[in-house]
């Protein structure tokens, strides 16, 4: 991926994610929206720029990292297994003590999920991932190998700090390559929290220091700067419109995760209080700030009375017309018809958004829901917050079209509930999206309670999918011609 673009074009670009990052004081989804660094807790200073990872510039930080990649190199697979073994141990060590940690500096998401989101970091593949193809043939062998680009520059959400830097690392560094991390300021004192800690350790343990790189002051001009560096090689970016456009258009080959806004259809094949259960599940987990979580909900209306009752049997409340109106007015700014997304009560607790309305619901409750219309600012504009929009349509088709229309060509993430294989089909070549789920929580795509691997940075816009050390590698042949064949 080439592009030609002039310093005055890239600048255009800077400024204009730059005013949606870093300058406000709102909190952010970690999608590319506002935030500030100024609350939480005390930030980790080092003692010098580099120390244990932490930089206050690109330059010395993509020099350090250029300079640990030759290190990691040299040491091989077995240097890479030893990095990754560490990083998966500290982080399930660790996972009750950092997932308060990022809590209290985010102030978003359930706390009660934040240790088991670092807990699963440990099913992210590893090195087992980039073994080699090999052929052998009456012309001679070929062999292709999965080699590491260098530097990586990547760009972590507020959303999940501490879980999408371990997974990266873990998965850049299976392949071989060393990091130069650009957090959200939202969540860096997170991200430098677990950084240092791992850098101390793969010091002590493998003499390789600054493998993983940090910038402690992270800014939209540090992230400039990482995209021109010569030393920096590959970009990945978590975030949301802006910066993905920006990494494009960077000049750098970019592997970028990308928006969603993933529907539910649920028709009258299934069982109706699994369906509830599974939906409440997954995107009532971290209180819905998962980008593959259930957003809107379209519901058959054969079913529909049944389902809603199911979803109240499964811990979800209720939310009047009256309320939804006055949450829909608190959540969203109506600007001559185009909503736009308030980010204060993103990730907030089913009861923080009644209360911010007046309502009352059960504290205990895990999911709020209101019925609502296809077009209405809930369906339609991703909020990753635990309220659900539960549509109700006349037949499949219609709730195809009216998800297709939500997902808005994304092709992120979407779930059905359906029995019927062919509804399923017509679902699936209609919104063509990277996760596919049929039948359970949200959490099913990543490998939690279905099969696959997990990894917490999603390629849909640049189309890698789910991330796993291969998307971080080159592939190389090596031919020898001959007739080797002893057969």
């Amino acid at each position: 991926m080439s592009f030609n673009l002039s310093e005055e074009s890239l600048q255009k670009i800077v400024q204009s994610v730059m005013s949606q990052l870093g300058k406000d004081t709102k909190p952010s989804c970690g999608c590319g929206c506002p935030t500030s660094s100024s609350t939480g807790p005390n930030v980790i200073v080092p003692k010098s720029s580099g120390d244990k990872g932490i930089f206050d510039n690109v330059p010395e930080a993509a020099q350090a990292a250029r300079e640990a990649f030759v290190k990691l190199s040299e040491g091989g697979i077995a240097m890479r297994a030893k990095v990754i073994d560490i990083v998966k141990s500290m982080t399930v060590a660790n996972a009750q003590e950092w997932g308060n940690y990022e809590f209290n500096e985010t102030k978003i998401g359930r706390l009660e999920d934040k240790p088991g989101k670092l807990e699963i970091v440990k099913f992210v593949p590893g090195v087992e991932w980039i073994r080699p193809d090999a052929y052998s043939g009456d012309n001679g062998i070929m062999l292709e190998e999965f080699c590491p680009y260098g530097v990586i520059g990547a760009i972590t959400p507020v959303t999940h700090s501490i879980p999408t830097t371990a997974g990266n690392v873990v998965n850049m560094v299976a392949a071989g390559n060393a990091i130069i991390f650009n957090p959200h300021p939202g969540g860096v004192k997170s991200a430098m929290l677990a950084i240092s800690s791992y850098n101390a350790a793969i010091e002590k343990e493998t003499g390789i220091k600054n493998l993983l790189c940090c910038i402690g002051n992270p800014t939209l001009e540090s992230f400039d700067a990482i995209c021109k560096s010569d030393l920096v090689n590959l970009m990945c970016i978590t975030g949301g419109p802006a910066v993905v456009n920006a990494a494009m258009k960077s000049g750098k080959k970019s592997i970028c995760a990308g928006p969603g806004n993933p529907p539910v259809i649920v028709d009258d094949t299934v069982d109706l209080n699994k369906a509830a259960a599974d939906i409440i599940a997954g995107g009532g987990f971290d209180n819905n700030l998962l980008c593959v979580g259930e957003k809107e909900v379209f519901v058959l209306e054969s079913v529909f009375d049944k389902f809603l009752q199911a979803l109240e049997a499964n811990g979800a409340s209720k939310l009047s017309s009256n309320a939804l109106d006055k949450l829909t007015s608190t959540v969203f700014d109506n600007k001559n018809g185009h909503y736009a997304l308030k980010r204060d009560l993103v990730g907030k607790y089913p009861r923080d958004l009644a209360n911010a309305i007046g309502a009352s619901v059960d504290s205990n409750a895990k999911m709020l829901y209101a019925v609502t219309d296809a077009n209405h600012p809930f369906v339609i504009e991703e909020q990753m917050m635990p309220m659900l929009p539960i549509v109700p349509v006349k037949n499949f088709e219609e709730a195809v079209i009216a998800s297709k229309k939500a997902e808005h060509g994304y092709r992120h993430s979407a779930i059905v509930h359906s029995l019927d294989v062919s509804r399923m089909t017509m679902m699936a070549r209609e919104l063509d999206t990277t996760v596919f789920i049929k039948n359970g929580p949200c959490t099913a795509g990543l490998g939690l309670g279905g099969e696959g691997y997990l990894s917490y940075s999603i390629a849909t816009t640049t189309g890698e999918g789910i991330s796993n050390p291969k998307t971080f590698t080159r592939r190389r042949r090596c031919v020898m011609v001959g007739n080797l064949n002893i057969f």
